[in-house]
């Protein structure tokens, strides 16, 4: 059941994205790949620190 929500969440969400692409006509991909390239941005940067804060972790269990 998990995945049927999951699947109609993104389905719905790719929807909204196709139409706001066809209201704004040729700016519209534009913006699709700038709110894409601004998600992405904050995903790997999220997980840059995730991984900072586990080597900087594994490093202060080593030292004791």
């Amino acid at each position: 059941m998990n995945t049927l929500i999951r699947f109609v969440l993104y389905g719905f969400i790719a929807l909204v994205a196709i139409v706001m692409a066809i209201i704004l006509g040729d700016y519209g991909a534009w913006y699709l790949a700038w709110v894409l390239g601004t998600v992405m941005l904050v995903l790997i940067s999220a997980a840059g620190a995730a991984l900072l804060d586990a080597q900087e972790e594994e490093k202060r269990r080593e030292s004791n």
